[in-house]
């Protein structure tokens, strides 16, 4: 694909956009970048640098259909105006990890998706890998874009973390490691609200895998376990669990008991304490186990792997500590923006939670939670503009639920009704947008009035 001058038309001109622009422009394509909304300043001056031609505030639809391919971006749904016309043409549409797939030459790739878990799993297994001196990029939902890094620095090695909409539009996409952490409902907006459609979405990071690759899996997951039972999948299956049920300590694969954490793989064992794991909380060491299994595929030492589990920090905006104060801890998980990672988040929690919950509602199912909150929770904070879900559904199960529109606001009210010995929990289970820009936003924002009291 690409030769000549074909013409390239990218949709959205963020960093997967401006990233799919400089790449085709380097392979020889005649590129046309269309942004329905305003441009950033800083992609607007990247394209003028590089003489990309683009427009913003709308789309012109004789500059679009004439494309050979258009690549989307993710955040763009098929739904829109736009989206419907390019598909009727018969046009073909490409994510920008499928563009850049084709021009990474020989270079390795691990790709990790999840519903949740995976800018974690996908920063440890990229720690491991650097820290062993490959020649590694992180890149997709987390760093750079693929393709910008395809066309400004190739690696021998890709670390990807990847959203099920970054998997919609692939062809040929296939990693030679692909990872699947855990799947739960998560953005059924955009999947005409059926699970099994979100879930198949998921599912094709392995869709183009051969016999030579890998397929490292959570084997606790109900939806992976009944997804497997009945399709076939080509790769090479590692399982990590658990479940002791579930282990089978002569096949390859992760597996927890008795407080030690265990990757098998072509006959060695990792066996280290999970009290020397750096990432606390359960969701954590099922995060580990699929890093360390990647980088033992991907051929690193098991000395080095563990020298990485027990120094590496974890992320921001994701069960960070903050800071306490007179005894009340202050934790900020502002990135757990469903219930599962709601549930993540209190399951990990050993004192008494005051929770800040809310924000923009997906139409979330509250009772996954139910039992946690019961036991751990004292007091909700609510953090959003409409908050009518959480008081409809917790209202009878937690004493003390209040309303606050702004992080100030929640943190002073949290810390009104903590004790000491109390933890503050930042876990908003929802979107951020209806207050706030963006998730991390929300957290920089929660840590700075936490700084300030």
């Amino acid at each position: 694909m690409g030769t000549g001058t074909q013409r390239l038309v990218i949709l959205g001109a963020a960093e997967s956009g401006v990233g799919a622009a400089l790449l085709g422009k380097q392979q020889g394509w005649e590129v046309f970048v269309s942004d329905y909304g305003k441009i950033k300043e800083n992609f607007r001056e990247t394209l003028l640098q590089n003489g990309i031609e683009f427009e913003e505030g709308g789309h012109t639809e004789r500059k679009i259909l004439n494309a050979e391919c258009v690549v989307k971006s993710p955040g763009i749904s098929d739904k829109v105006a736009i989206m419907k016309q390019v598909r009727d043409a018969g046009i073909e549409v490409c994510s920008e990890i499928e563009f850049a797939y084709r021009y990474k030459g020989d270079s390795k790739i691990i790709a990790i998706t999840g519903s949740n878990g995976k800018s974690t799993t996908t920063k440890l297994t990229y720690n491991i890998l650097e820290e062993a001196e490959y020649d590694v990029a992180m890149v997709g939902n987390i760093g750079y874009s693929f393709a910008r890094q395809v066309a400004e620095r190739p690696c021998k090695w890709y670390v990807m973390e990847i959203s099920s909409f970054q998997l919609d539009d692939i062809h040929t996409f296939r990693p030679d490691v692909a990872v699947l952490l855990n799947i739960t409902p998560d953005h059924l907006d955009r999947y005409n609200y059926v699970f099994d459609n979100y879930i198949a979405s998921k599912f094709s990071i392995t869709k183009y895998q051969n016999a030579t690759d890998y397929f490292v899996v959570n084997q606790d997951d109900k939806v992976i376990k009944q997804y497997l039972a009945t399709h076939s999948i080509h790769a090479k299956i590692i399982y990590f669990t658990m479940d002791e049920n579930n282990i089978d300590k002569e096949q390859e694969g992760g597996h927890i008991s008795d407080s030690r954490l265990y990757i098998e793989y072509e006959g060695e064992t990792l066996d280290m304490s999970i009290h020397d794991l750096t990432l606390k909380g359960k969701h954590n060491q099922y995060n580990t186990m699929a890093a360390g299994i990647s980088s033992r595929i991907a051929g690193i030492r098991k000395e080095k792997i563990r020298e990485v589990f027990g120094a590496f920090e974890g992320l921001e905006h994701r069960l960070e500590y903050v800071a306490t104060i007179r005894g009340v801890k202050f934790i900020n998980d502002s990135k757990a923006t469903n219930v599962n990672s709601v549930w993540y988040a209190l399951e990990s929690m050993e004192q008494p939670v005051i929770l800040i919950l809310g924000g923009q509602d997906k139409g979330n199912d509250y009772s996954e939670i139910l039992e946690l909150v019961r036991e751990k929770v004292k007091a909700i904070v609510c953090l959003g503009a409409d908050n009518k879900p959480i008081h409809d559904f917790f209202g009878h199960v937690v004493d003390t639920i209040v309303d606050t529109k702004s992080a100030s606001d929640a943190v002073h009210a949290s810390y009104a009704f903590a004790e000491k010995g109390d933890v503050v929990l930042l876990a908003p289970g929802c979107a951020s947008f209806d207050l706030f820009k963006n998730y991390e936003d929300r957290g920089k924002q929660f840590k700075e009035a936490v700084q300030n009291l």
